[in-house]
């Protein structure tokens, strides 16, 4: 075995293209490698690479296919009708151009001050109220008198649901007919004028039409009355009147 080793040798030895090839490191001899250069180990680590990039992007088209055939295809029933889109936002903001309804009071305009008259300053009982062009369609009407400018949270001063549709006025010091009051933040049920403790406050006369009738018990408070009516509200109107104590 060494014999056959050290006559290999001296063959390679010897024979000078041999030695030219193993300088080379592209030798043919037997028995050793055929070793390639930095730029070819470069160049097949770019297109292995390259390969993998390619795979990565088919993957990421094929997905990006499936996802647009599903949002189109998704977007039609059973009976192959256009239904709502499966992007569109859940909560969709209302026009409000729609609404023709409206609201005035004889004892002060829009945005001016409430006289004392109807304030804890004074007899402390509502203003005198017009509602006008109440659609036809209305079941019941809500109103809702609260301040948003109060320190704490928006405080309610009046609520009063299922008030007959056909109202179209409601003197001072009365309830509009029909209607049952809801709790205010007093502590009880009616009116309650502004009664700022420092500033001047907006106060918010809401008037609602609503497409029924509330299923409410006596004296339910404003959040109760609001989310039992959110989903029959086809027309609203607010007047706002300004108060400060001092």
């Amino acid at each position: 075995m060494v014999e056959r080793l050290l006559a290999k040798e001296k063959v390679t030895g010897s024979n000078p293209a041999i030695r030219s090839k193993l300088r080379r490191g592209t030798s043919d001899v037997p028995g050793r490698a055929r070793r390639s250069s930095p730029a070819q180990r470069g160049l097949s680590l770019i297109a292995s690479s390259s390969i993998q990039m390619n795979k990565i992007i088919a993957v990421f088209l094929g997905i990006m296919a499936l996802s647009v055939a599903f949002l189109y295809f998704g977007s039609y029933n059973k009976d192959n009708k256009k239904v709502m889109p499966i992007l569109q936002s859940k909560t969709e903001k209302v026009d409000e151009t729609k609404f023709t309804m409206k609201i005035t009071s004889a004892a002060f305009n829009h945005n001016e001050k409430i006289p004392n008259k109807y304030t804890c300053d004074g007899e402390n009982i509502n203003p005198p109220l017009q509602f006008l062009d109440i659609p036809n369609n209305t079941k019941s009407l809500v109103f809702i008198v609260d301040d948003p400018d109060a320190p704490a949270k928006t405080w309610v001063h009046w609520v009063v649901y299922n008030i007959n549709p056909n109202v179209t006025e409601v003197e001072e010091g009365n309830i509009p007919e029909g209607g049952a009051e809801g709790m205010t933040d007093f502590g009880s049920p009616g009116y309650g004028g502004p009664c700022p403790p420092s500033g001047i406050h907006r106060y918010f006369f809401k008037l609602y039409a609503l497409d029924s009738v509330l299923d409410l018990p006596q004296n339910a408070t404003k959040q109760v009355v609001e989310e039992k009516m959110d989903s029959h509200i086809i027309d609203k109107v607010e007047l706002i009147g300004l108060y400060s104590r001092e």
